[in-house]
Order: C-alpha cells, then structure tokens, then sequence
C-alpha cells in the first residue's frame, strides 16, 4: 500500500478502533486456485501475541478454508469511512485557485499467518462473542444470544461453519485525512462533510494530526 509518513497511522488505540468499529474485514488469500478474497466479520484479541490475533468463520462450503493451510500468509483489509473532498471546501483554494479534489480514508491492512479451526469448541465460541458484540453495538433492548434458539438447531447451524483464527504479525495503517492541508481547510472540509451527514470521515479529520 502506498503510505507517504504523513498519512501514516501508528496509533495503536485508532487501528484497533478501525478494527473493531468496521470489522468486516476483506480475507485475502493466495491459495491453490490463486488469488482470492472473502468479506469476513473478524473479532480482535489484542492481547493475544505480540500483535494480537483475529478469529472469525466462514462457510462449510467455502472453499477458501480447504484451498489454503496452516500457516499460509494472508492479508486481511479494513476499510473505514471514506469521501470525496472537493476543492472548494477548502478556504485556501479562493485564494490560491491551486488545488484539486481528493478522498479521504481510513483503512487498516493486517498481515499474518492463517489458522485453520475446524472444532465445534472454538467455532461456538467465536459466534458467541462475536453475537455478544454487535448486539451491544446496534443496542437492542432485549439482546439476542443463542439460547433464544433450540440447542439442535444452533448445533445444526454450528456444523456448517468453520472456525480460523490469523495469528498477526504486522498492521500497517493509512489515514488520509487531509494533514497535508492546512489547518483552516482541514477543518473546514471537515465541518462541510458533517453538514452532510458524513460523521465517520469528518470525525476522523477533525482528531487527524496536522502536520
């Protein structure tokens, strides 16, 4: 990934909050039939290892987990808010008549090493959380968890599933943000995009650390 050092993001609290907040993560892999992505919900254990671990399912019938093996390297992408930044919301280009339109972005790319977890034990547990986390994200009153449903059918339902784990061991972050800007029209780009109801991108920007 092209990363100029300022659009570089080290914070190790903003990657895992672009791990978390958009953990729909793209799995790519280089298996036996080639090159391959699957768009995969990820939880991060940030304490496991030196630079924690990522635990997820995918289909049965999924091929990807029968075309690659333990310990095969793979890349999984995650991709934050992004939009499109024009010119004229810059107050520098009034001025200047220097400048063109650009998007801003956040994305995490995670590096490591694919685990394969085919175990009833592993693959409950990873759905269990994984339920447990996004029903306190979208704040139902009554949470839904698994023992809402009948233990045959979840054991069913676990069956078709497998677990894999990828055991990290680099995260490289790129928050383009506009710290190449000035600061007004950073700010004012910001502020442009929260009027239009753009919030993840604008919050980014306006946390972003100017040059």
């Amino acid at each position: 990934m092209y990363n100029p050092k300022h659009f570089e993001e080290s914070r190790p609290e903003e990657l895992q909050r672009i791990i978390q907040t958009y953990s729909l993560g793209a799995l790519v892999v280089n298996g036996a039939n080639g090159l391959d992505a699957n768009h995969v919900p990820f939880l991060f254990d940030a304490a496991a290892g030196e630079h924690g671990k990522l635990q997820a399912h995918v289909a049965r019938a999924n091929s990807v987990w029968t075309d690659c093996k333990d310990g095969d390297e793979v890349l999984v992408i995650f991709t934050a808010g992004d939009a499109y930044i024009s010119p004229n919301w810059y107050p520098s280009k009034h001025e200047q008549h220097r400048l063109v339109p650009t998007w801003n972005y956040q994305v995490v790319h995670v590096y490591g090493k694919l685990r394969i977890r085919d175990d009833e034990k592993f693959v409950r547990g990873v759905v269990a959380k994984l339920t447990n986390v996004h029903e306190k994200m979208v704040g139902e009153a009554k949470q839904w968890k698994m023992s809402d449903s009948s233990a045959e059918y979840i054991s069913m339902m676990l069956s078709a599933i497998v677990g894999i784990e990828v055991e990290i061991t680099r995260i490289v972050g790129k928050s383009k943000l506009s710290q190449n800007r000035e600061n007004r029209d950073r700010l004012n780009a910001a502020h442009t995009l929260a009027n239009r109801n753009e919030q993840a991108v604008s919050q980014a920007m306006l946390s972003a650390v100017p040059l």
